[in-house]
């Protein structure tokens, strides 16, 4: 560790140091010799020295230009390592990686889990894998199943698209500086062959969203906004869901089954807006 390079906590620097963690994340990941792997926030190159020994590129996207130097220096020797300066949340895969799936593995900033989750949602199509250290907390909201304590929109955006797993936790004590909640490594694997599809993923996200902020409220009263309770009623009704049903009880098939029907009744003009 660099004694005289101190963690910027604006940019939710936590530093993972400890070896044994870091030899078990790379093993996780199953690095083959063709892979290409995405970094984000390598920080001072810690888990990058296990991934440039096993992967064919580590493309490592540091948005710290302190630590952009100490990467340049540490890796000056290292040909299959490519440091870009970068906002992560403003990066986009070179064209080059069109025709190839590549893996995604960081020690990202937890402020900022979610914004990041979701730009990774926009560059699917060329992921095959993510391997991301999250707050333990968020983790299990992420992998929440319906009707659990932890289950709420978020668990539906992520499961729409990838297939989450925790596979193991993070003790504050493997970082430098120790963060004060415990950590996991998160899988999130891009589903091959979606298992839910629908016609208006726009319309549905807005139904998940809306449902989930009136907890307290049916599905009935939680999505009066889009159409008329009678109709909404009815689509509950044709679906074999009780009356009084809440978003918590329902599961992301049955979310999807909802946004469907409403799609087919809502009024052409409106439908502009989802």
């Amino acid at each position: 560790m660099k004694p005289d390079f101190k963690p910027k906590k604006h940019l939710g620097q936590n530093f993972l140091f400890d070896r044994n963690i870091l030899g078990k994340i790379a093993a996780s990941i199953k690095l083959k010799g063709n892979d290409t792997v995405l970094e984000i926030g390598p920080g001072l190159g810690t888990l990058t020295d296990f991934l440039a020994k096993e992967a064919e590129e580590v493309i490592a996207v540091e948005v710290d230009r302190r630590a952009v130097s100490l990467l340049k220096d540490k890796f000056r020797d290292s040909s299959n390592v490519r440091i870009v300066n970068c906002d992560f949340l403003k990066y986009s895969i070179p064209g080059k990686y069109s025709g190839k799936k590549i893996k995604v593995v960081g020690n990202i900033p937890y402020y900022i889990t979610t914004p990041i989750i979701e730009h990774l949602i926009d560059l699917r199509k060329n992921i095959e894998d993510i391997f991301i250290t999250v707050q333990k907390e968020l983790a299990q909201r992420i992998i929440a199943p319906a009707a659990s304590e932890s289950y709420g929109s978020l668990s539906c955006f992520v499961q729409y698209y990838f297939k989450p797993e925790i596979l193991f936790k993070i003790k504050p004590g493997s970082f430098w500086p120790a963060p004060k909640v415990e950590s996991v490594l998160l899988r999130l694997s891009p589903y091959k062959e979606p298992p839910l599809k629908v016609r208006n993923e726009k319309l549905l996200f807005t139904i998940i969203r809306n449902s989930f902020a009136k907890r307290r409220k049916t599905i009935i009263n939680a999505l009066s906004f889009i159409l008329d309770k009678e109709l909404i009623s009815s689509i509950i009704r044709d679906l074999g869901l009780k009356h009084d049903v809440r978003a918590e009880e329902l599961s992301l098939k049955q979310m999807a089954e909802i946004s469907e029907s409403i799609e087919r009744l809502v009024p052409y003009g409106l439908r502009a807006n989802f």
